[in-house]
């Protein structure tokens, strides 16, 4: 029951066709990659932010006919996740990327600038935004393009804010499709995981399943549309547990290498609060990680 049409989100035919006769549209189509949009940064911005307008101009055209729109948008718009600070329990906070000379210190965790720790708290909806890769900025263009094309239009639209989304089929030859991915061709090849920093830096890995989850009730909850919601699993995992659950899950008994290196521009954490997306969304994740990484390294 599925139609495949191949072509360019910057091809205004190849759209025209796949959006004749249809009565939602679910924009996925993007290019991805933190470290390569930083020195591909017209490829990224052509096909992310022109291929949306391209998609929009499409989906106007069609507009009394469709009636939901749905469109991924990233974690990444945040930067660095919301924090609090340790000493005076303030929460809420949006601190900016980690200054390069304090990475050359290997001091990793976040501070404000009169030395108190920040520890990582739930990153909400409300959270400022702080991209800072050409990769961000075009998701965040994908998520403004869109919910003020739909308001316009009157086309219902909402954003999904998907975290690091893992499992079967995903590319595992294109070396910035995320950790997991590294990880998972490092130990099939019986090489250690290595680890930037000290691998206590969390992220929210989401499985591919409750992806699909969230699109689903984003095409069939109406009161859904205009909001922006956080898809994650609300669980932070260090990226040592991602090579231990990894490893676990192929029955190996291998180590994080630590080198100590970092790459400037990285953030230290960020994990998803779902509240919002619970009670207006009806997002409810199923799959937790060592049973997505089982299938994952099976696979």
């Amino acid at each position: 029951n599925v139609e495949l049409v191949v072509g360019d989100v910057r091809d205004e035919a190849a759209l025209g066709k796949a959006m004749d006769d249809v009565d939602a549209v679910v924009h996925l189509a993007a290019v991805v990659g933190v470290g390569q949009s930083m020195y591909e940064i017209r490829r990224y911005m052509d096909v992310n932010t022109v291929g949306c307008a391209v998609m929009l101009e499409q989906l106007v055209a069609r507009r009394e006919r469709i009636q939901r729109h749905v469109v991924a948008s990233s974690m990444s718009i945040y930067g660095e996740g919301q924090y609090r600070n340790a000493r005076t329990g303030e929460g809420g906070l949006a601190p900016s990327l980690r200054p390069e000379a304090q990475l050359a210190e290997r001091r990793w965790e976040l501070e404000t600038a009169t030395g108190d720790a920040l520890e990582p708290e739930r990153t909400a909806e409300s959270k400022p935004l702080l991209p800072t890769s050409v990769y961000a900025v075009s998701k965040r263009d994908h998520e403004e393009l869109c919910l003020s094309i739909g308001a316009a239009y009157n086309v219902p639209t909402l954003a999904l804010r998907l975290f690091n989304v893992y499992g079967p089929r995903q590319a595992l030859s294109n070396p910035y499709t995320g950790v997991a991915a590294i990880f998972a061709s490092r130990l099939l090849n019986g090489h250690a995981p290595i680890a930037f920093e000290d691998g206590l830096q969390t992220r929210d890995f989401v499985h591919v399943r409750d992806v699909v989850q969230a699109n689903l009730l984003a095409l069939s909850t109406p009161s859904a549309a205009g909001q922006k919601f956080n898809v994650g699993s609300g669980v932070p995992a260090s990226i040592a547990d991602i090579a231990r659950t990894q490893a676990q899950a192929m029955k190996l008994n291998a180590q994080l290498e630590d080198r100590g290196e970092f790459r400037v521009g990285d953030i230290f954490a960020c994990y998803a609060d779902l509240e919002h997306s619970r009670r207006n969304l009806g997002f409810q994740p199923q799959v937790d990680l060592l049973q997505g990484m089982e299938e994952f390294v099976g696979w």
